[in-house]
């Protein structure tokens, strides 16, 4: 019989073995549904993955215990000779390095990472909009309870102004400012007045440019939204949009009609250059990888600054391959849900949590990632919706 210490300790072990199998096995599944989930696929096939990878999840701590018990080790005793056992022990020892080594290292490299050169300055001004309007704007979408969770910040809406050096900025342009909008998702939670206020905010900023980086529409009866909300804009010069994965299941060709009649500029994947201060400026719209072919650039001159309106950070690629200079995206929503220490779990990107939200130096070019403003589900934890200007500086 064993001392009780060494009965703890192993008792010990072999729950930290089992915690680190389940946060691999987690991990591998995350991993799979990211990549999955940022892909090109029709939406049925899309939400049959993402269903598919829940029960993954669910299903990965019943079969270990069920297979193994609660301690591990018996996948490897006695040495497995048998195809199945093989297999299964080494999915162990893989969920077990991902969960106990991979996972805390990954974590660790994404915690030392600095705030970028290129991002001179970042001012967060929070904004509680129940308090403003008087009331919860809930609304009527058909997840409206999620708004009712306790703690759920869609209502807390960032305010930030960023301060970015660009190298290749006109002089001329020097403290020029874009207000970046994403991911607006209207659908009835948060009902319109949340974000016809939210405009309004954005408007006395009186940025020079406006930029909507997709999923505006979230339903097809909310696409008469569109006006009432995003007419409230304000700009000096120019405003720009796209459209996001979303509103292409809502009838794409309605969305831009009202987005135009909201006085934006539409885009598609296409390019166009006006004067901003004097100095000519390329804007390029980029709606894939769910509108193709990807923007014909053979025409666009050289030697004006870029400026490309994504989507998806996933094209970080594509700008890099054709010299952009700022590309600005959304699509992630930050994760929607952050954990303390590790951060953002679900993004629907082939790079995983990488772009999540933020600014990314990707020379040539300079990528920020909005954490957009609704989303299909009503749901904020430690990852508030944000509007965002941007002040551009030569560096």
């Amino acid at each position: 019989m064993g001392s009780p210490s060494l009965d703890a300790l192993h008792g010990l072990l072999a729950a930290l073995l089992f915690l680190g199998a389940v946060m691999g096995h987690t991990s591998l599944v995350v991993l799979s549904h990211n990549r999955w989930y940022g892909a090109a696929l029709p939406r049925r096939l899309t939400d049959v993955i993402q269903f598919l990878h829940g029960l993954l999840v669910l299903a990965g701590p019943a079969v270990f215990w069920y297979a193994y018990g609660f301690n591990l080790t018996n996948a490897f005793l006695p040495p497995p000779r048998a195809p199945a056992r093989l297999i299964g022990a080494g999915y162990v020892l893989t969920c077990c390095l991902v969960g106990l080594v991979g996972l805390p290292v990954l974590t660790f490299r994404r915690r030392r990472h600095g705030r970028p050169p290129a991002l001179v300055h970042n001012h967060t001004h929070t904004v509680d909009l129940s308090a403003r309007l008087g009331y919860r704007p809930i609304g009527d979408g058909k997840l409206r309870f999620l708004a009712r969770l306790p703690g759920n910040e869609i209502f807390q809406v960032d305010f930030a102004e960023r301060l970015l050096r660009l190298p290749r900025l006109p002089a001329a342009w020097e403290g020029l400012t874009i207000l970046h909008l994403s991911d607006l998702h209207l659908g009835g939670t948060p009902d319109r007045r949340f974000f016809q206020e939210v405009m309004d905010l954005c408007a006395a900023w009186e940025p020079d440019l406006v930029a909507l980086t997709g999923d505006i529409v979230d339903s097809d009866r909310h696409r008469r939204w569109v006006v009432p909300v995003l007419s409230r804009l304000r700009w000096r010069i120019a405003a720009f949009a796209i459209l996001g994965n979303h509103d292409l299941w809502f009838g794409p060709a309605l969305i831009r009609r009202r987005v135009r009649r909201s006085g934006l500029c539409m885009l598609g994947n296409s390019w166009k250059q006006i004067e901003v201060r004097g100095e000519p400026l390329v804007v390029i719209g980029h709606e894939g990888p769910w509108v193709k072919p990807a923007p014909d650039l053979s025409s666009c001159p050289a030697g004006p600054f870029r400026l490309c309106l994504s989507h998806t950070p996933d094209n970080i690629g594509w700008a890099r391959r054709h010299s952009i200079d700022l590309m600005l995206a959304g699509h992630n929503h930050g994760g929607q849900v952050r954990f303390p220490v590790i951060g953002s779990v679900l993004v629907p990107s082939v790079y995983g949590r990488r772009y999540d939200c933020g600014v990314f130096e990707e020379p040539p070019t300079l990528l920020h990632v909005s954490r957009g403003l609704g989303g299909e589900q009503p749901l904020r934890y430690n990852c508030r919706p944000e509007v965002v200007k941007l002040v551009l500086q030569k560096g």
